[in-house]
């Protein structure tokens, strides 16, 4: 399972393998792109360092934050195309794409709609059993919330499935 937490300049990514019942982390971190490059090629480094994890863990499904409420009309576009790199990343390698709204995730992770960055990463950490020491952005927090969200949901179609 891979989850994103997309922005052009640091996006969240967090791998977790689950049998259904239990959750744990393969691998997480941040695709960092700098401010100085054209939008064009910050996209770009998304694009092709999302391809590469995907390539290198070859994970079955794909999970990213859907677009929040910005303020600034400039910030949602900009995030609307690191979405949209996100996804096509995704796609190209015919994984399924699930979107979850922020506060659906904070729902999943922290069970309150509203958590702050800090709760997320909080619960995050003792959800996954991640060491205090273990470095962990928020940016990857995040990524990593967005992949519960979805194990969370997909545990639970399973099971009402199994008592259909």
């Amino acid at each position: 399972m891979l989850g994103v937490d997309p922005s052009t300049t640091a996006t969240g990514f967090g791998l977790v393998a689950t049998d259904g019942y239990d959750i744990s982390v393969v691998h997480f971190g941040v695709i960092k792109t700098a401010r100085r490059l054209s939008l064009a090629d910050r996209l770009l480094k998304i694009f092709n360092e999302l391809s590469e994890i995907i390539l290198s863990f070859q994970p079955e499904e794909f999970a990213i934050e859907d677009i929040f409420y910005a303020e600034h009309t400039k910030s949602a576009l900009k995030l609307g195309h690191a979405r949209g790199v996100a996804i096509l990343s995704a796609k190209l390698r015919d994984l399924p794409v699930a979107e979850y709204s922020p506060r659906e995730i904070k729902q999943a992770v922290v069970g309150y709609g509203n958590a702050s960055k800090e709760q997320v990463k909080l619960s995050v950490q003792r959800l996954l059993h991640l060491q205090a020491d273990r470095p962990l952005s928020f940016d990857a927090a995040d990524a990593l919330a967005v992949a519960l969200c979805h194990c969370h949901r997909l545990s639970r179609r399973m099971l009402q499935a199994k008592n259909a």
